[in-house]
């Protein structure tokens, strides 16, 4: 299916986050299963998310929304990475990649909502 999210570098990129998020979780203590790992890989989750749906609605400001929604769930994902490697769960080198990967996506984030407001 042909979809106009599927087009944007920042959902692309995003998705390899998800991915590296769940990998990165997996070793988790068990009993963060229903805490730390679960809000994680929801808000990683909800990035890529957020940009498909922002991109498949009809209307320049509906796509901002939905692309600010995702910068807010970045966000949450870097505090609670943030907080695993505080408490030892994430390797610093793991975290730093994740880190470095959620600064990129937060850039092309940023260029988008400015280019759709330039638009």
């Amino acid at each position: 299916m042909e979809k106009p999210h599927k087009k944007l570098d920042a959902w692309n990129l995003a998705m390899a986050l998800v991915k590296e998020v769940y990998r990165a979780t997996a070793d988790f203590p068990s009993a963060e299963r229903f805490g730390l790992t679960d809000q994680a890989r929801r808000a990683a989750v909800s990035i890529p998310s957020n940009i498909a749906e922002g991109a498949a609605r009809n209307t320049k400001k509906e796509f901002i929304h939905f692309l600010h929604i995702s910068q807010g769930s970045l966000s949450e994902l870097d505090t609670q990475l943030e907080l695993s490697k505080e408490l030892g769960y994430l390797d610093e080198t793991v975290w730093r990649t994740l880190d470095e990967t959620m600064t990129r996506i937060d850039k092309m984030l940023t260029g988008l909502i400015r280019s759709q407001k330039s638009k």
